[in-house]
């Protein structure tokens, strides 16, 4: 199924139903009373939030939802049928924005939670509801109320533990497959990663989920380059996984644009854990990585681990460390407290 994380749609509840102006009609009755029904209600808008889709793919062949109108108010005093409810499903992690996507209206991030979004218009009155002591044959009734409009961006943002980030080329998507159930593409050149990919990484007893964006460049912030539109992707994470291809020439100019981009995207990206690591380690050899690793190390002031995607060296203690992370975060325990034990 194609990924596709926004999509723009446009929405609109049901109208209500007008009221009736009817009167009683009986043999030998010639001046029955009003009894003309209301109007019935229009149908209102919900989303719904369900982890069976992973993409907004299907609201590019579908733009327009609208919920069903309220029926017309009829005499002996029946009141119309309301209009049906529209529930429109969206994946968890999708979030509402105005037409100018400047304003988040709403964002659902629970399995099953519901959102009433867009209300049905009221049903008019009958002429039997204007009935008093001194009008007793009144032929006012009232229409229903309109329907409520609204063209509405949706955005996807995934629900992750952790985000892979780094150059392109860098190797995130080799990690990945070699930790998880995912099969991204791979391939040994830039860009072979066009849109996020999701992998389930178990480690003991415990499961998480590890997300990998494409590669971003110098500029994403700004829109250069792919990684920039799926940024939104790792911002839920609680731990950052960065991956550094240890043979290029500026490893430490690799980081710092990295965490460049980071930090000018904003919403808390540059203050979340990070895990630091120089991948590609077999094409090196172990006592070159090292030196790499070490001054990379001496440049950022950072810890750096030394991994191969390809070979599985250090991964599983990676993934113990990023474990440790996710259960910290998730329940709020500090670091030192030595809780953790996935084995």
């Amino acid at each position: 199924m194609k990924f596709l994380d926004e999509a723009k749609i446009q929405l609109q509840s049901g109208k209500g139903g007008p009221g009736c102006v009817a009167f009683h009609r009986e043999k030998n009755l010639e001046f029955g009373g009003p009894n003309g029904g209301n109007g019935g209600k229009g149908g209102d808008i919900y989303f719904q939030a369900v982890n069976t889709l992973n993409t907004l793919i299907d609201f590019r062949y579908q733009q327009y939802y609208k919920a069903e109108n309220g029926d017309n108010g009829a005499g002996r005093n029946k009141t119309g049928s309301g209009g049906d409810d529209l529930i429109i499903r969206v994946p968890v992690g999708t979030e509402i924005l105005d037409i100018e996507k400047d304003t988040i209206l709403a964002d659902l991030t629970e399995e099953g939670q519901v959102l009433k979004f867009l209300k049905g218009g009221d049903g008019g009155f009958g002429n039997a509801h204007y009935k008093s002591s001194t009008n007793q044959a009144p032929r006012k009734f009232t229409p229903g109320w309109p329907a409520q409009e609204m063209s509405v961006w949706l955005r996807l943002k995934l629900i992750a533990d952790v985000g892979l980030v780094g150059l392109p080329n860098a190797g995130k998507s080799t990690f990945l497959a070699s930790s998880s159930n995912a099969k991204p593409k791979i391939a040994d050149y830039p860009f072979t990663t066009l849109h996020p990919n999701l992998g389930v990484v178990k480690v003991g007893d415990m499961d998480f989920v590890m997300a990998d964006i494409p590669g971003l460049i110098e500029g994403a912030h700004e829109g250069h380059g792919l990684g920039d539109r799926f940024l939104g992707h790792v911002e839920r994470t609680n731990a950052l996984l960065h991956v550094i291809d240890c043979t290029q020439d500026d490893l430490e100019g690799a980081y710092k644009t990295i965490r460049h981009e980071l930090k000018e995207y904003g919403c808390g990206l540059e203050t979340k854990r990070e895990i630091i690591v120089l991948n590609k380690s077999d094409a090196l050899g172990e006592e070159l990585a090292q030196d790499q690793a070490e001054m990379l190390e001496k440049a950022i002031g950072k810890k750096v681990n030394i991994i191969s995607a390809v070979s599985g060296a250090n991964v599983k203690d990676i993934l113990f460390q990023l474990a440790r992370i996710v259960y910290e975060e998730k329940y709020g325990i500090d670091e030192e407290d030595g809780a953790f034990d996935p084995t």
